[in-house]
């Protein structure tokens, strides 16, 4: 009871006066304010599923977006199958949120390769990944002696041809929703 009595006594800011706790509250309402509105507009309950439309929250992502949807794994495999690990559910969700801070970081301040490669912590991911949905075909690779190397060393194009952001043709890309509202539209029909 004392702990409650404690934790009650701090949420009501016994002992500040009267304008410190409004100024406080404010400030407190502000930031949860914020705080909210940049996670809905990030689109951030999305990142907790593994929709492939998730990856095209970046637009740097549409490439290899559009790549893998026109590709062989697009019937088989979303992104996460391939670029997060599956051991547990926590090795999981802690992977996707360092690695979305980090991306988050990236992108927010306009730090973003011009080609786009994997990071070091991705490389055993997607190894294990790779092997782990092709072993059958590992297993006829090692048995004729061949050294161990990573599987985009022969398989370079799995995303496509390696494109610079500043060079990717658009034709790749795929169509976005239509943002437009109604009563815009309608000054186009003319």
């Amino acid at each position: 009871m004392a702990l409650v009595a404690k934790i009650l006594s701090l949420l009501r800011l016994a002992g500040l006066p009267w304008a410190w706790q409004i100024l406080i509250y404010l400030l407190v309402g502000i930031a949860v304010g914020v705080g909210l509105f940049v996670a809905r507009i990030a689109n951030a309950a999305s990142y907790l599923s593994d929709s492939p439309e998730t990856c095209m929250n970046c637009h740097v992502m549409s490439d290899a977006y559009a790549s893998w949807q026109r590709g062989s794994h697009a019937r088989v495999a979303a992104c996460t199958d391939c670029h997060v690990p599956h051991s547990n559910l926590v090795a999981k969700y802690a992977y996707k949120a360092r690695d979305g801070m980090k991306h988050s970081y990236v992108f927010t301040m306009k730090q973003e390769p011009q080609v786009m490669e994997l990071s070091a912590g991705a490389v055993p991911v997607v190894q294990a990944n790779c092997v782990d949905c092709h072993s059958d075909q590992l297993t006829m690779i090692r048995l004729a002696g061949s050294a161990e190397r990573q599987c985009w060393d022969c398989h370079q194009n799995i995303h496509g041809s390696v494109r610079s952001l500043s060079a990717s043709p658009a034709a790749l890309r795929p169509g976005l929703p239509d943002a437009g509202l109604d009563w815009m539209k309608k000054g186009d029909e003319r």
